[in-house]
């Protein structure tokens, strides 16, 4: 059993009180100190002159982050890399003609530049040469367009008699169908000269069906400056089985 003179030791609030007076005044020294060294070191900093030359270097003080100046990355331009141009490859000439987007045949077309169209206008005639040393070889008759080729015409031509095509009996009995785009070369007189596949629909049976059939069309040939004149025309075919 604890004594009594362990219960009531001198140890309590009676030695804290008789120590409060003297930890009071070692921590009021203590906070003045530390707020007057904070104070000196301010003060000597700005009796530091902006800028001071120490042997022969000029040292200049940043007192605020505005004399920092812009990051390197700012301040510096990157260095230029040098990248090698792509190939490109050349425009097909061509005056640009509004059509449907599943008109579209040749996906890797690039529209001539202003330039370009310039350099394929008529070559300049001197009109003081002789007569003798301009010759005209045109055969107007005689001439048929490329598929690729642009052909200016006033008036598209326009189908008044399409022929129906065959439905290949294997594809009826497969019961496949598709769209197959035809290009066809109209004549002045409205006939067919050749017709090719412009835009596959997947089946080759069907595709073949519908160049055949489109021999046998008929059409009222492009007009070019009121004359009739041979061009090429696109237009689709269509192969659908009855319900």
């Amino acid at each position: 059993m604890a004594s009594a003179s362990s219960l009531y030791s001198t140890y309590g609030a009676y030695a804290l009180k008789s120590r409060y007076q003297k930890n009071l005044g070692m921590g009021s020294v203590l906070t003045v100190s530390f707020v007057a060294a904070i104070l000196l070191v301010f003060w000597i900093i700005s009796m530091v002159p902006e800028d001071e030359v120490i042997g022969g270097i000029q040292i200049k003080t940043i007192k605020t982050v505005a004399d920092l100046g812009p990051p390197p990355s700012i301040a510096r331009k990157p260095p230029q890399i040098q990248v090698a141009a792509p190939t490109v490859a050349a425009p097909k000439v061509g005056i640009p003609k509004p059509v449907a987007d599943e008109e579209v045949l040749d996906d890797d077309v690039q529209l001539a530049t202003k330039d370009e169209l310039a350099e394929i206008v008529a070559p300049e005639i001197d009109p003081t040469a002789d007569a003798e040393e301009i010759v005209v070889d045109i055969q107007e008759d005689d001439y048929l367009p490329a598929p690729d080729e642009f052909v200016p015409v006033e008036i598209y031509p326009e189908m008044i008699y399409q022929h129906a095509p065959d439905y290949p009996r294997f594809a009826k009995q497969a019961g496949i169908e598709g769209t197959v785009w035809v290009q066809a070369l109209v004549s002045k007189n409205g006939s067919v000269l050749d017709a090719r596949v412009g835009k596959s629909s997947g089946t080759k049976a069907l595709d073949e069906a519908a160049v055949a059939a489109a021999k046998k069309n008929k059409f009222k040939p492009g007009i070019q400056n009121g004359r009739p004149i041979a061009c090429w025309v696109s237009y689709a075919v269509e192969f659908e089985l009855d319900n």
